[in-house]
């Protein structure tokens, strides 16, 4: 009954031949494969023909990401039932075809599933959420320069299924220029000026790229968007204004944004763990101790891609027993060193410290 369904994975690339082996072998479980190439130079094309894959050259100039996704959905026959976006850097984990189609209806328009956004050294996932880039063949476009999206134009209203048991990881280049970056978000806000997510990311991007008071002003201004409304986003979005006063050297103002945060959503650990580390840059020992403890008081971890990996890894911690070394706390310096190198075993930093820790004791 599951097999009623054909699938076909879809995706865009450039210089991509490094990945096309682990890629085509991740999504071998498709009736189809189909790779839209924008320009590669190497031998990515030749790569992905040798192995399976449908490949056709686009002529994107200027580049943009929504146009690329669209002109390569095009290839996709009518008679597929589900399309899965993907990249040449995701991998999907075995036994995904079977999740999505022990779920999936003639009804169904997109499919939910978890996305390992960034992976740590050791393997596990450090960023995590759930992504919605699978789909029903008819009634979806791409939209935005960059982080672009799906938008549904399809008749009626959609029905969304969540895949349990599918998971893509993502591994990407880290060597890739980011700076195309910068003016497609730029280009997005110019397109839609109103629209929160492009402003958001834009003043995210700023961040990213040092330009502190563009990263301030712009998201500000994402702030007073009347569609700014997800708690989540809009304390990241404060806590990047306060990072940005913290490296312009204005910790009173920095101080105030990450307070600020706190209140926005008062279930996260981030805002927290930036308190922690800012009083770490002043040498405020309490404050490191303080903030940092009140970021473990909160278990539960949220699946937003507005997750920074270091909230939930060793760092907390790592923060806890530098303050209390400090504070002349030593056992509970031990203690929650002790913490910090049962996640991160191999860390030798975290060790030289806890020796230090367990010497002055």
């Amino acid at each position: 009954m599951s097999n009623k369904y054909k699938i076909c994975v879809y995706a865009i690339c450039k210089n991509e031949e490094k990945f096309v082996d682990r890629f085509m072998d991740s999504v071998s479980e498709a009736d189809i494969v189909i790779v839209a190439d924008t320009g590669s130079t190497d031998n990515t094309i030749n790569k992905l023909k040798e192995r399976g894959a449908l490949v056709y050259s686009i002529y994107a100039d200027p580049f943009r990401f929504d146009y690329s996704r669209n002109e390569c959905l095009k290839f996709v026959p009518d008679d597929i039932d589900i399309c899965v976006s993907s990249d040449l850097d995701d991998v999907i984990e075995p036994g995904w075809a079977e999740h999505l189609k022990n779920v999936w209806t003639k009804e169904a328009t997109r499919g939910l599933y978890l996305y390992n956004w960034s992976i740590n050294d050791d393997g596990l996932p450090a960023v995590q959420y759930t992504w919605d880039r699978i789909h029903a063949r008819h009634g979806f476009r791409w939209i935005y320069p960059t982080h672009e999206i799906l938008e549904y134009i399809g008749v009626g209203e959609e029905k969304q299924v969540y895949i349990k048991g599918m998971v893509y990881n993502h591994y990407p280049d880290k060597t890739k220029n980011r700076s195309l970056n910068l003016p497609l978000l730029k280009l997005a806000v110019s397109e839609n000026p109103d629209n929160s997510r492009n402003m958001y990311y834009l003043g995210r991007e700023y961040m990213f790229d040092s330009n502190w008071d563009d990263c301030i002003l712009t998201l500000k201004n994402y702030l007073n968007l009347p569609t700014s409304t997800w708690e989540e986003e809009r304390c990241s979005s404060m806590r990047y204004i306060g990072r940005a006063y913290c490296e312009k050297g204005e910790m009173l103002n920095a101080k105030k944004w990450l307070h600020k945060a706190i209140s926005e959503s008062i279930s996260l650990r981030e805002p927290y763990l930036d308190l922690s580390l800012l009083a770490y840059r002043e040498k405020d020992w309490l404050g490191v101790y303080y903030y940092a403890k009140e970021a473990l008081k909160i278990k539960e971890k949220k699946y937003i891609f507005a997750n920074d990996a270091n909230a939930w890894d060793y760092t907390p911690y790592d923060l806890a027993a530098l303050g209390c070394y400090n504070l002349s706390m030593v056992s509970k310096a031990i203690d929650f060193s002790q913490e910090a190198i049962n996640l991160s075993p191999n860390n030798q930093r975290l060790l030289n410290n806890h020796k230090i820790y367990l010497d002055s004791l």
